[in-house]
């Protein structure tokens, strides 16, 4: 992986610290996203229960982890971009780069909302502009749940949110699901998968 440019206060390896106090664009030019050069890969990692890492290390300010993922975006081939208006570069994310760690819900059947609040304290309420959706791994059918929170950028709902939202689940033309927004969203595998 590519790492972060080098300048004036770069470690021993010419990397940024990311949690230097100039923020992400002191960390290194990654080419511009409107007509410079297209950056390369950056050696930041968000995991899977959504910590983000440099270099192998958590970074511990949640302050410098808002302000990347203020920047993040995700496009038609599934990569993961740092982008600001002069700089972008790609990062890895394991599954989703958010995870959805609480769940608010209001009112009952088609009325009902469903408002989910991320680990960076973006909140969701799931309807036609942030759908509900779920995987089942292969074999044994462990569901995996994710709500939409922005253009391309999901949040892994944790387990113990996912037990709150079947605990809420209802039956719907033969699915087992949840309502939010006048919009149902099956927590079901889809009949065809539970016959393969």
């Amino acid at each position: 992986m590519a790492k972060f440019g080098s300048d004036q206060g770069s470690g021993a390896n010419g990397a940024r610290n990311p949690d230097d106090p100039r923020g992400p664009a002191a960390a290194g030019r990654m080419g511009g996203p409107v007509g410079g050069p297209v950056g390369g890969w950056y050696d930041i990692r968000i995991v899977r229960d959504g910590t983000w890492h440099y270099q192998g290390s958590p970074i511990r300010r949640p302050a410098l982890v808002k302000l990347f993922a203020g920047v993040l975006s995700r496009d038609s081939a599934g990569d993961y971009w740092l982008a600001t208006p002069t700089e972008r570069g790609r990062i890895q994310v394991d599954d989703a780069p958010f995870v959805a760690v609480d769940l608010t819900a209001v009112g009952a059947g088609p009325d009902q909302t469903l408002t989910f609040r991320t680990n960076l304290d973006q909140e969701a309420t799931a309807g036609d502009d942030h759908p509900l959706r779920m995987t089942f791994s292969a074999g044994v059918g462990e569901p995996s749940p994710y709500i939409l929170i922005s253009q391309g950028l999901e949040a892994l709902i944790i387990r113990s949110v996912y037990y709150r939202l079947a605990d809420l689940a209802v039956e719907h033309e033969h699915r087992i699901g949840v309502w939010s927004r006048q919009r149902f969203f099956p927590l079901d595998p889809p009949p065809e998968a539970a016959d393969g």
